[in-house]
């Protein structure tokens, strides 16, 4: 994933430009501290008080010219008009979020005010239309049927979240005004395996990425994919 948004930064904006991003959901920090590191000024907003603190230690073991370029801000995802202006940035991260929101739409719209004209608005979402594709590939027969039945499942941590489909997401940002401009599969192939499981050899590693690289932009594998990796460009 990492990759696709460093290509779709890349194709729309001049190499060294150093640009604006919002990461909604930032987490433990991982994705705003690489792109600080590549020179963006990167401001993060994430309300779980323990991926904070954990963003807040990460942050801490940086040199003094990456915390510089990194602004952490506890609070909703949903409510950045009232903590930004509108068109503030140039690069919106929405990562692993929308599993966690009800009413997605809203979030969106006000996520897609935040950018520039030109703006890129990159989501990653659970893939509705592959629900079934996890239990059913682990023999798991009951859950593959029960996963045909609507947008909901059970996450690795045990949470109760929800899926959403490429239709109805592309839909979105068109009435957004952010419209899809790129879409790719993330977790094709590797979906299935085991958490702790022992790491591949650097050889083999190389080639899985390569694997998942190429599957996640071919039709029909992409469409398959665990998660969709979403970049939608505001007009």
């Amino acid at each position: 994933m990492a990759r696709q948004l460093d290509e779709q930064i890349v194709a729309r904006y001049p190499v060294g430009q150093r640009l604006r991003v919002l990461d909604v959901g930032m987490g433990q920090g991982t994705q705003a501290l690489r792109l600080a590191r590549a020179g963006h000024k990167v401001t993060g907003v994430e309300q779980d008080v323990e991926m904070v603190a954990a963003a807040r230690a990460a942050l801490a073991e940086e040199p003094e010219g990456i915390r510089s370029r990194v602004r952490i801000v506890e609070g909703d995802g949903r409510e950045t008009g009232v903590h930004f202006l509108p068109g503030s940035f140039d690069v919106v991260l929405c990562h692993g979020v929308l599993m966690y929101v009800e009413e997605p739409d809203a979030l969106l719209a006000g996520l897609a005010r935040m950018l520039a004209p030109g703006g890129l608005l990159s989501v990653l979402v659970r893939n509705g239309d592959a629900l079934a594709m996890r239990p059913g590939l682990s023999g798991d027969w009951a859950g593959a049927l029960s996963a045909f039945e609507g947008d909901t499942y059970t996450n690795r941590l045990g949470l109760q979240a929800r899926a959403d489909r490429l239709g109805t997401l592309t839909s979105t940002l068109a009435g957004i005004a952010a419209p899809l401009h790129a879409w790719y599969g993330v977790r094709v192939f590797t979906d299935t395996e085991p958490d702790g499981a022992a790491p591949p050899s650097e050889r083999d590693l190389e080639l899985l990425i390569a694997a998942e690289e190429r599957a996640g932009r071919t039709d029909p594998y992409r469409r398959v994919a665990a998660l969709l990796h979403l970049c939608g460009v505001r007009g």
